[in-house]
């Protein structure tokens, strides 16, 4: 398929030529070595691989970035990966684009030079050797800036270790004080938040006592970007390996300050990703792991901070991710005789709970079934309190269409909705059962 463009000559006659007939329009036909093997279009940024054929560097990248270490047109093994910019044939299409704009052809801009692997390697070898504050900042700086650039200079730069490279520096300088050293890490905070996961080197490094004390520091005390950063990271580290999870809860536990700052960034967040990474290091800090190391501890203290109250009124409105997260929350805290009272003293606790049932996802469904269960089989009140609103608010018809429909929810919440159903049954007749209008618009799951 050739590319063309085309233009009509204008002439006196409008458009007939002197002798009255139609002139045809001309042609521009683009030379063969300006247009990509891959795309066949002309190429905006002609790069150049090892084995000397040049293609355009997104379609080159699209392929090498499939899993292909060939040339696709010589099918030979690359030497390298990394594409050459052929600045030689980038101006030659510039220079035919500016001789042919009568055509309607404009002139490709020059494109901004990609980071190369051997560029990152120098910048990280010297952020790991420097030992002064500002130097390493600057350094910092200029690795952000590139990452900025583009997805594909992130991906370099991630790809040549930049996680360990300043995971190890905030080690470094984490005890330091500082007002340069604390913009420091405050940069490297930036850097790391934003390339997630970590690599196993990078998170022994940020595992330190010294990395966790200054992490822990800036979400008490820092200005709204630190917070989130530092939660950012924090959740990465407590919620990728369970056998290193104590390290991460001992350090937030030691103060009651931080674990203040994670309940408020629920009651007040400052982004979605804040509060969804707040939601996940107090889930894993109330995992039953967890809960038979400290026999209950961090709950009570997450009870006493109004914690039951503020996962309540956010899932009154809350978008699917952040409703799984915070039910698995409220799930969590229910496990205690503590997390329990709190629901119990809560008008909203069975209203919300059951509203959520077959109406977010089947994750949320199992957590409402779960604290749905744990609240009614631990009743202790003689008139069934519970039982007798979750009847009131439509539980029954709710539960008993996730046995009917065949619902997508594993055996051991089927357990459970058995089990409340004849929990329900009893107080059945005591009470007149509201029809409740959430099943009109409901779909099946086939």
């Amino acid at each position: 398929m050739i590319s063309s463009w085309r233009r009509k000559r204008a002439n006196r006659g409008g458009a007939r030529g002197e002798g009255g007939s139609k002139k045809k329009p001309t042609e521009l036909i683009i030379p063969n070595h300006f247009r990509c093997p891959i795309s066949l279009d002309i190429m905006k940024d002609p790069v150049t691989l090892s084995t000397g054929i040049t293609y355009d560097r997104e379609s080159i990248e699209k392929w090498i970035d499939a899993g292909n270490v060939t040339c696709p047109m010589t099918k030979q093994v690359l030497k390298s990966l990394e594409p050459i910019p052929n600045h030689s044939i980038r101006s030659m299409i510039q220079d035919w684009c500016v001789e042919n704009k009568s055509y309607g052809v404009e002139r490709i801009p020059t494109p901004r030079v990609p980071i190369s692997s051997d560029e990152v390697g120098s910048v990280l070898e010297k952020i790991s050797k420097t030992q002064t504050p500002q130097e390493c900042r600057e350094l910092v700086e200029k690795i952000s800036k590139e990452m900025k650039q583009s997805e594909r200079n992130k991906k370099c730069i991630v790809a040549n270790g930049v996680g360990k490279t300043l995971a190890l520096a905030f080690q470094s300088f984490a005890d330091n004080e500082d007002e340069i050293v604390i913009s420091l890490l405050e940069e490297i905070m930036i850097v790391l938040s934003s390339i997630t996961p970590f690599e196993s080197e990078a998170e022994v490094s940020l595992r330190s006592p010294k990395s966790l004390e200054r992490l822990v520091w800036f979400l008490k005390r820092g200005d709204l970007s630190r917070r989130r950063n530092a939660i950012l990271i924090l959740k990465e580290l407590i919620s990728s390996h369970k056998d290193d999870q104590e390290t991460v809860v001992d350090k937030l536990t030691e103060s009651e300050e931080a674990m203040d700052e994670l309940v408020k960034l629920i009651k007040e967040p400052i982004c979605l990703s804040s509060t969804k990474a707040s939601l996940v290091i107090i889930y894993n800090m109330i995992t039953p792991y967890i809960i038979s190391l400290n026999k209950g501890v961090i709950i009570g203290k997450f009870i006493e901070m109004g914690l039951v109250t503020s996962i309540l009124d956010i899932l009154v409105n809350a978008d699917k991710s952040i409703c799984e997260k915070a039910l698995g929350v409220l799930d969590g805290l229910c496990r205690s005789e503590k997390g329990r009272e709190a629901a119990y003293n809560h008008a909203l606790t069975v209203p919300v709970v059951v509203k959520k049932i077959l109406r977010v996802s089947d994750l949320a469904t199992e957590f409402s079934v779960s604290i749905l269960f744990r609240l009614c089989e631990n009743e202790k009140r003689e008139n069934g309190g519970v039982i007798v609103e979750a009847l009131q608010v439509g539980a029954f018809q709710k539960l008993l269409l996730i046995l009917q429909v065949g619902w997508n929810i594993n055996e051991r919440t089927k357990e459970k909705v058995t089990k409340l159903l004849k929990l329900l049954n009893l107080c059945r007749d005591k009470v007149e059962c509201i029809e409740s209008t959430d099943f009109k618009d409901l779909k099946r799951p086939f």
